[in-house]
């Protein structure tokens, strides 16, 4: 008989429609609410999406899932308070929770020490301390949406269970070593990831947007051509980022698309109750490893009166001699094309910060001036080591994208693209603290709207006190003045904006909230903290009006 793997994860809702995930451990049928959908295969692997239509704004429509007619959840023995799609609607306020950087670890010592104290330590996951929370306090206060904003898994990071496994399967002391290789082991990742009770009903629960960074497929992923050129000359590179398109795809960004754009998308076509679309699926994730030309994995999702982009800011890089840059033409087409219109807040979701600490902001934009010549060939290389070597990759170190995101927050907010939002903010992670920044324009750009940067980061992966040192150095005024020294020197154009810190910088595994209500919205961010009896519980850090 049929048993589920893993799901069932609640993915996208509107006020009427809905789609629920699940990975399955054999080929079936999988039910909901009434709705049927045969399950697909890839690599003898079983999964579906259920499309939940007809709903009615502002409803609570508790679930079941069966499969081939047997119920598989909530399992017998789940103590917890039932599944549930909760429909938008205009009414009611939002409540979006967000960050990044989970890394999946036992929920035992010594996983949750710190790492100063013990080289395991990852401290308490907050999602789990969210659904833990949440299962306690009344449904109507829980989020209705959470953003997964990269680094779900890790590649070069796996729990000792699936290293021990990677082990029993193949010979280690070939590259790429303990790293996943394949679409099995990236399976496993997920597995691991997501298999937690309280974690499997929080994404039963709430709705999940997910997006990719540089763990997903491999560390400094897309950092620099350089980097391509040497992965490129490793054997065992493409079989991996194939498969890593292929499960993400399956895993993160089918969830993220809507029943409408599900129908206009031919891939699901082929794929959707294929009784085999390993070959499908694979020949179009080849073909994206070799050329990447004409892929967009940025998405939208519109909530009455609140438009949430979520820009891919990995994948769709460009990284020739002539332009290094976030995106790719089509992609930023897509990108201006979406932020046009009349919202009462806009949402921009990019996994990698848009605004670093002044310094290191400063520090970026003057190692890719030298990384393209501006101190001589000799100066390049060294700089090209020195980007690979700190994670010189944000936007900073982007500074054609970065210039053109700035236009665009300046005609957004100025009202030259439709009525100003009350609010712009962008949610960013990857840098494992948090910080809220406001954002100010040069005068006369006529920018009405109030924007924001809040970062919130990590879900589970703190920084060690040294690190968090180098962090905290950035924001200082001494080390942004001698930054901003070298950058002019380079010749890296002027920001054209000033940030100012508000809150932060932040080291805890912590989860991020932004609350939007009509035109007003607050942000908030809470820490995991020890409660009573060995408890663990989320503790407010910050809570700031932004409009």
């Amino acid at each position: 008989m049929p048993q589920l793997v893993l799901g069932p994860l609640l993915r996208y809702v509107s006020e009427t429609e809905a789609t629920v995930w699940v990975e399955t451990s054999e080929r079936c049928e999988v039910a909901i609410l009434g709705r049927v959908e045969p399950t697909f295969s890839v690599a003898g692997r079983h999964y579906a999406l259920v499309r939940i239509e007809g709903l009615k704004a502002g409803g609570f429509y508790e679930y079941e899932v069966a499969l081939d007619g047997e119920r598989r959840w909530p399992a017998a023995d789940q103590d917890l308070p039932p599944s549930v799609i909760r429909t938008l609607s205009s009414d009611k306020a939002l409540d979006i929770c967000f960050g990044s950087c989970r890394v999946a670890a036992p929920h035992a010592a010594p996983y949750t020490e710190s790492k100063d104290r013990d080289p395991k330590g990852c401290e308490f996951d907050a999602l789990h301390v969210l659904a833990t929370q949440m299962a306690s306090d009344d449904r109507d206060e829980w989020p209705e949406l959470l953003f997964l904003l990269g680094d779900q898994v890790y590649v070069d990071e796996a729990s000792p269970q699936t290293r021990e496994r990677i082990r029993a399967r193949r010979d280690v002391s070939e590259p790429p070593g303990e790293e996943v290789i394949d679409f099995e082991e990236y399976s496993w990742l997920y597995e691991e990831s997501w298999s937690d009770p309280m974690i499997r009903w929080l994404f039963s629960t709430v709705s999940t947007s997910m997006a990719w960074d540089d763990h997903d497929m491999s560390d400094d992923w897309n950092i620099s051509r350089s980097w391509h050129e040497e992965m490129d000359r490793k054997h065992w590179w493409h079989e991996r980022a194939v498969d890593g398109i292929a499960t993400y795809w399956i895993y993160q960004h089918l969830g993220n698309l809507s029943p409408r754009e599900l129908d206009d998308n031919e891939l699901y076509a082929e794929v959707r109750g294929n009784p085999d679309a390993t070959e499908v699926l694979r020949g179009w994730a080849r073909e994206i490893d070799t050329t990447a030309a004409g892929t967009r994995w940025s998405f939208c999702r519109d909530i009455d009166g609140v438009r949430a982009l979520f820009l891919d800011s990995r994948a769709a890089r460009v990284l020739t001699e002539e332009r290094r840059s976030m995106f790719d033409d089509q992609t930023w087409d897509w990108i201006v094309d979406h932020a046009s219109g009349d919202f009462d807040h806009l949402i921009l979701s990019t996994t990698v910060p848009y605004l670093l600490s002044p310094g290191f902001h400063h520090l970026e934009a003057w190692n890719e001036q030298l990384c393209d010549g501006a101190w001589g060939e000799t100066i390049a290389r060294g700089s090209e080591k020195l980007r690979r070597a700190v994670d010189f990759d944000h936007w900073a170190a982007f500074q054609f994208s970065f210039q053109r995101l700035r236009g665009l927050l300046e005609e957004v907010g100025s009202g030259r693209r439709g009525k100003p939002p009350a609010s712009i903010v962008l949610l960013s992670g990857d840098v494992h603290h948090a910080y809220l920044c406001d954002i100010a324009f040069k005068p006369g750009a006529g920018v009405q709207s109030a924007v924001y940067q809040a970062v919130c980061s990590p879900y589970r992966n703190p920084l060690e006190a040294r690190e968090r040192k180098v962090v905290e150095a950035g924001f200082s005024p001494a080390f942004a003045k001698v930054a901003r020294g070298l950058a002019h020197l380079s010749g890296a154009p002027d920001p054209g904006i000033r940030w100012r810190l508000l809150e932060g910088p932040h080291f805890d595994n912590q989860v991020g909230t932004l609350h939007l209500d009509g035109r007003t919205a607050t942000a908030r961010l809470d820490k995991t903290v020890a409660g009573e009896e060995d408890e663990r519980k989320l503790e407010k850090t910050f809570e700031r009006r932004l409009a």
